[in-house]
């Protein structure tokens, strides 16, 4: 029985497993805590999505359905080894299921069978939901099973609980069969021989970088806002150039951020000018919306046009910033752009 652990510790509990770990915008903040509680914890529940396309599988796990609002889980685990996480919190994920199921891994002990669906079981497990049809078919790659492994251990790792905290929802609830095309007890030795030995730390992207799945409608601006981390460190560190198109479906890395002053402003982009047309308008645009001197509403455009001239010779006035020496000088300077990012980004 425990205290669920906090978000950014879960990150690092993955993370520190060797967990490849993609965090989906809004995740820490998703739940279903207003219809009941969440904790205490007392396990790990594995699930199969009978679903196929991690995008697919990411996006239904993260809105839910008819009859069932998402978050569906707190994280999915694709074909490719990576845990997409989609909420924190309570999770529309257990179902009720068997009070002496929950008692007996409260008390780490031999499960009992699932005959009753008389508990809350989203209270008290975290949940992954794994991608795979669930048809005894669909292949289980060796780097989802290593990541199931991982992902579990972690929290098991981290609550000190041993590889009896670890059930399926088949264990759990009466009449499911997921997942299915592995045993549990399988899994949970997997899980004990890990436990033994030091936590690897292999699986994750170097310098406490992680992934993102791009999905329709997003942009680099707003994975960066959601992130808390500069759009533009995203573009370079994935070798995006103007004009900064991302696609449905695009993997990118998303590098960790940055602390206490180490943060280093994008190149000061040539032909930014008053009057002027070009892609790297959008990025001052955007830098001048987060740090408030440009409406949100204001749609980004390449061309430097009256609204931005106006929030640029706001942002100039305030920081005495005159490349031109007047007191409402509409451009911005390479001084101006350094502060203006850092201002925006420098977290």
């Amino acid at each position: 029985m425990a205290t669920p652990i906090s978000a950014d510790r879960m990150v690092a509990a993955l993370r520190s497993e060797g967990v490849r770990v993609v965090e989906r915008p809004g995740w820490r903040t998703h739940n279903r805590d207003h219809k009941g509680p969440w904790g205490p914890v007392n396990g790990v529940m594995i699930h199969h999505t009978v679903t196929s396309g991690t995008a697919n599988t990411v996006g239904i796990c993260e809105r839910g359905h008819e009859g069932l609002p998402g978050p569906l889980c707190h994280g999915v685990i694709a074909k490719d080894g990576s845990v997409h996480l989609v909420g924190y919190g309570r999770a529309n994920h257990a179902g009720r299921g068997d009070g002496d199921v929950l008692r007996a891994v409260i008390a780490e002990r031999t499960l009992p069978k699932a005959d009753d669906a008389d508990t809350d079981g989203n209270t008290h497990f975290y949940g992954f939901e794994c991608e795979n049809l669930g048809d005894g078919e669909d292949p289980w790659p060796s780097a989802q099973l290593d990541a199931i492994e991982r992902a579990a251990t972690a929290l098991c790792r981290v609550h000190g609980w041993s590889t009896a905290s670890v059930i399926g929802h088949r264990e759990w609830q009466p009449g499911k069969i997921d997942p299915q095309g592995f045993s549990m007890g399988w899994l949970r030795e997997r899980v004990a021989a890990r436990l033994k030995a030091q936590p690897s730390g292999g699986g994750s992207s170097g310098g406490g970088s992680s992934t993102y799945l791009a999905k329709s409608g997003d942009t680099l601006s707003g994975i960066g806002k959601s992130l808390g981390i500069s759009w533009e460190r995203i573009a370079q560190t994935n070798h995006i150039t103007a004009p900064y198109i991302i696609k449905p479906g695009q993997t990118l890395t998303i590098p960790a951020k940055t602390s206490g002053g180490s943060y280093t402003p994008p190149p000061f982009p040539d032909g930014l000018a008053p009057g002027r047309s070009t892609p790297s308008t959008k990025g001052l645009q955007q830098a001048l919306k987060d740090t408030g001197w440009l409406d949100p509403s204001v749609p980004l455009s390449d061309t430097y046009g009256p609204q931005t001239q106006k929030a640029v010779a706001g942002f100039n006035r305030k920081h005495n910033l005159f490349t031109t020496g007047r007191p409402n000088d509409p451009a911005i300077g390479r001084r101006g752009w350094d502060l203006l990012h850092r201002l925006a980004y420098g977290h």
